[in-house]
């Protein structure tokens, strides 16, 4: 008789619905109410089309066709082209924009150049370390005086790109909204980045200490924006404030939420996951599309599971746990380079931070208990149903729940870091500013 599981949520229960080999009517129904539980916010890895495909499938027991619906949408997924043009008169911050986005500093090897005069002659690609199918596009300003858009668009092959950043540290140009209106021509998306609102807040408080109020200032830094680009003929825009060296801080992870939710749905996963972990809210999406990826990995597996000589469930194999687990690592930001950078920020020893996190001991995440025991727990009930003892099951949830525990610590440890990480940076603000005060 078949036993309820309460450790499983609604998602993972139609993984054992499907290995049980329920009524495929049903599956089919659950399947889109089911997924809908699972997606991040900003939306997750299957379009609006490939869902109805599966859906359509499983109504027919079509189950290599759900497999092969899921595996192009993964793959599309994992290796997605992803160009984005970055344009800016010099000394704006559109180079220092671009090397926070890669994750660098600007003296590292591969950085962009970051200085007072301008850098940007020609379009200079600028790959991201982690993910090679990513290039930012430092696209040169459109201020000089003899600017033509023809000759431009032609010279840094306007089209080609995913989406513009138009980047500034005080106005928009009109040559600005000549290129705004040849990018909604041709269909693209483009965003407003005013930079270096942290030098204009700490300015004002200098000049204005007794007066001072930060959302004032913010809000008219942003008006000031808004009417600048009204004035030269793009109404309605929306307008994002940033640091560059801040980017938890301001609009940052407005413009994230904002650039991954309007992207096309088969760039939104490798978008995510590049994105520096700078805020809770960051982490989280990169948890969700992580834990929607693994989820649909084990439904293809499901699906192929019922076609006879079709493998289907790997074996738990130690090294390709522990590989995973360093995939995860470096998604999160806890890979090796970033862990010393980590340390030297917080002035601690790798041993001290491993005192307080979890997900850097991977003996620890593999022997734990209670993850053997919820694999056995659905070993039993499949068994009830099935009859039998199927090692595979076990080893097939076994894993599947492993990857789940190894995202939810890894991202769970990236929030600690940037707390910490955070208040080192304020506490550091606080005596630079009483320092400040000291020597006026």
């Amino acid at each position: 008789m078949e036993r309820d599981i309460p450790q499983l949520t609604i998602v993972d229960q139609l993984l054992f619905d499907f290995l049980a080999g329920k009524n495929f009517q049903q599956l089919a129904t659950n399947f889109i109410p089911h997924y809908t539980t699972l997606i991040s916010k900003v939306g997750g890895i299957l379009s609006q089309e490939n869902l109805g495909r599966i859906q359509a499938t499983l109504k027919e027991a079509k189950l290599k066709d759900v497999a092969d619906i899921i595996e192009e949408s993964l793959v599309a997924a994992e290796n997605a082209p992803l160009d984005v043009a970055v344009i800016g008169e010099s000394g704006t911050g559109k180079s220092s924009f671009i090397n926070a986005l890669r994750g660098l500093s600007y003296e590292e090897e591969g950085s962009a150049s970051v200085g007072v005069v301008e850098t940007t002659k020609k379009r200079m690609p600028y790959q991201h370390p982690k993910y090679p199918n990513v290039n930012f596009w430092d696209l040169p300003g459109t201020g000089t005086p003899n600017f033509q858009l023809d000759e431009y668009l032609k010279r840094v092959e306007f089209a080609t790109y995913d989406f513009f950043i138009m980047i500034s540290s005080s106005r928009f140009s009109l040559n600005d909204a000549l290129l705004v209106k040849s990018i909604k021509e041709i269909g693209k998306k483009f965003y407003f980045v005013r930079t270096k609102v942290d030098n204009d807040l700490y300015n004002e408080g200098k000049r204005k200490p007794t007066y001072f109020k930060r959302e004032r200032v913010l809000q008219q830094i942003r008006d000031n924006c808004l009417a600048n680009l009204s004035h030269i003929g793009v109404p309605d825009s929306c307008v994002f404030l940033v640091s560059n060296f801040d980017l938890d801080d301001f609009d940052f992870p407005t413009l994230e939420e904002t650039l991954l939710k309007e992207l096309p749905v088969h760039k939104r996963y490798i978008f995510a996951l590049l994105l520096p972990s700078l805020s809770d809210a960051s982490i989280e999406m990169k948890r969700d599309l992580l834990k929607e990826k693994i989820w649909l990995n084990a439904l293809k597996s499901s699906a192929l599971s019922f076609i006879p000589f079709m493998a289907c469930f790997n074996g738990f194999d130690f090294p390709q746990q522990e590989k995973c687990l360093n995939i995860y690592w470096s998604h999160f930001g806890l890979d090796e380079k970033s862990v010393k950078e980590i340390v030297k920020n917080l002035g601690i020893s790798k041993e001290e931070m491993e005192s307080f996190t979890k997900s850097l001991n991977f003996w620890l995440l593999v022997k734990d208990d209670s993850i053997i025991a919820r694999a056995m727990n659905c070993v039993e009930s499949y068994c009830s149903v099935n009859g039998g003892l199927p090692s595979t099951v076990f080893q097939f949830f076994k894993t599947y729940f492993l990857h789940l525990k190894f995202i939810n610590t890894v991202a769970d440890d990236a929030k600690i870091l940037l707390h910490k990480t955070l208040g080192k940076l304020s506490l550091r603000r606080c005596q630079r500013d009483v320092s400040d005060c000291l020597t006026e």
